[in-house]
């Protein structure tokens, strides 16, 4: 997998924490969602690229 690809997953989790932290500081319970949500997608990525990457080695 690219180092591009591993970045842009690595960062749509962080970006993910950062909405959900901004939610429960605003008290936003939609935005802690998106947040989460974004931080899991992230994170699947992040499991689907070291899985692909196991089994290319």
């Amino acid at each position: 997998m690219s180092l591009a690809k591993r970045i842009a997953h690595k960062a749509e989790a962080m970006k993910g924490g950062a909405k959900k932290t901004t939610g429960r500081a605003t008290g936003s319970r939609r935005l802690q969602a998106e947040g989460r949500g974004d931080q899991v997608k992230g994170n699947i990525k992040q499991a689907g690229t070291k899985i692909k990457d196991a089994f290319k080695h």
